[in-house]
């Protein structure tokens, strides 16, 4: 793979990939899913300041606070490499070339992540960090409970714009409305534009890596001192498996562990991955959000308009659970268990986010009227069984780096408690039981 940035006017950065020989149009996302790749170019825009949102939802490229109009060749070489990588990845087979020399740091962890050849090595160090934590904020109850938790951290949000030789199939998709909420929280908010997600042919418009969500963070990292990119990733996504890694343990999660591909990746350019939450539940994150300031900002559904999520998709389904059962009342919602979206809740476990299933099931008082009845019957939870989720995993703590951890630690020291060692070993033996 050789990869190349350009510099555009209007504070454009194009982002051009070349397949080696061997290389092929079919790519494997870090997690085992399958891509595949309709273009060879995107762009990124950097950054439409929240201010400059208009009524449409683009974003300016006027200059803001946070370094608008840096071009690529300002930012450390590391950086650069680092955001091309979040996009070319999954299709880049024993080697990959990039456009400016790299450190050595960075190159080895390459070799030690990926078991691929980058290059050129330059004889340059490897980027310092800053001094700044930023969040990735998508708007959701997790990127928003980070939010709430530190409430001094600049906000840095993606919003999906339209690739001009790549139709868009998704035009349901309201990222309008997510940037204009993301303007509407009143916090220092950059706004990076991008159609890298139109790289994909399939499965649909999507991030080509988890991880290039935070491709204008990585980009703006010199111009805003950053030292760290802090994300919403929960215990379910963390150590729970998430959704792909159906009901196990997953302490090398190879997303988002430090110790991880990624991780070591993101920490030798001087950008560590933090996880704030990682280690409480969805249910605990919701709760955050939607007893903070934030509560009228934040939306989980990317189908809704500007008066709210759809109320008609799987994900607005899940989401009614949870907050049902943190508010501890009967669920409201017009999904029956017949309907497609509902449907694996009508098979027998185990369940992706099977941990917020039994969590829902054990306090919402109709659950016996509600799509998930039939998971409850299967499930038998109780408040008892699932109050381990009401406490934070240490271990996820104890991998924040040490200049947020202590901060960080005792909101969740104060909020909700740590784990006993009964709770830790539900942790390290979920999906073996």
């Amino acid at each position: 793979m050789r990869v190349a940035w350009t510099a555009l006017d209007g504070g454009v950065w194009r982002l051009r990939m070349r397949l080696d020989s061997g290389e092929d149009l079919a790519g494997t996302v870090t997690d085992g899913h399958p891509v595949e790749l309709a273009t060879d170019t995107c762009h990124v825009r950097l950054p439409a300041r929240a201010g400059d949102v208009g009524p449409s939802g683009a974003g300016s490229s006027g200059a803001g606070s946070s370094g608008a109009g840096t071009p690529p060749g300002e930012a450390h070489p590391d950086l650069l490499a680092l955001a091309a990588w979040t996009v070319a990845a999954p299709w880049t087979r024993h080697r990959v070339v990039f456009d400016r020399p790299i450190s050595a740091e960075l190159a080895a962890a390459f070799e030690s992540g990926w078991g691929v050849e980058a290059g050129p090595v330059g004889g340059g160090p490897p980027r310092a960090a800053g001094d700044r934590l930023a969040i990735s904020y998508s708007g959701g109850a997790d990127s928003a409970a980070v939010a709430a938790i530190l409430p001094d951290a600049p906000l840095i949000h993606f919003r999906r714009v339209g690739h001009p030789r790549v139709p868009n199939r998704w035009t349901h998709y309201r990222s309008d409305v997510l940037a204009a909420l993301a303007n509407d929280t009143g916090r220092d908010v950059t706004i990076v534009e991008s159609d890298l997600e139109f790289l994909l042919r399939s499965p649909r418009p999507g991030y080509p890596e988890h991880h290039a969500v935070m491709a204008g963070a990585v980009l703006l990292a010199d111009a805003m001192d950053l030292g760290g990119v802090a994300l919403g990733y929960e215990i379910g996504s963390r150590w729970l498996g998430g959704g792909r890694y159906v009901h196990r343990y997953t302490p090398d999660n190879p997303m988002w562990s430090g110790h991880g591909p990624w991780g070591r990746l993101f920490a030798a350019a001087g950008l560590p991955l933090v996880l704030p939450v990682g280690g409480i539940s969805e249910a605990m994150t919701m709760r955050v959000a939607l007893g903070s300031g934030l509560r009228d900002q934040v939306r989980w559904c990317l189908r809704g308009d500007g008066a709210g999520p759809c109320g008609r998709c799987g994900k607005c389904l899940y989401k009614e659970l949870i907050q049902a059962a943190i508010e501890r009342r009967p669920m409201s919602t017009a999904i029956t268990a017949d309907r497609p979206v509902a449907r694996k809740w009508q098979q027998p476990p185990p369940y992706g986010g099977q941990e917020m299933i039994e969590y829902g099931c054990a306090h919402i008082p109709n659950i016996d009227d509600t799509p998930f009845a039939r998971a409850a019957g299967y499930l038998r939870a109780t408040p008892e069984s699932t109050a381990w989720l009401e406490r934070c995993y240490p271990p996820a703590v104890e991998e924040i780096p040490a200049r947020w951890r202590g901060a960080i630690a005792a909101v969740m020291e104060r909020d909700f408690g740590f784990m006993d060692a009964d709770d830790v070993k539900r942790v390290e033996s979920w999906g073996g039981r």
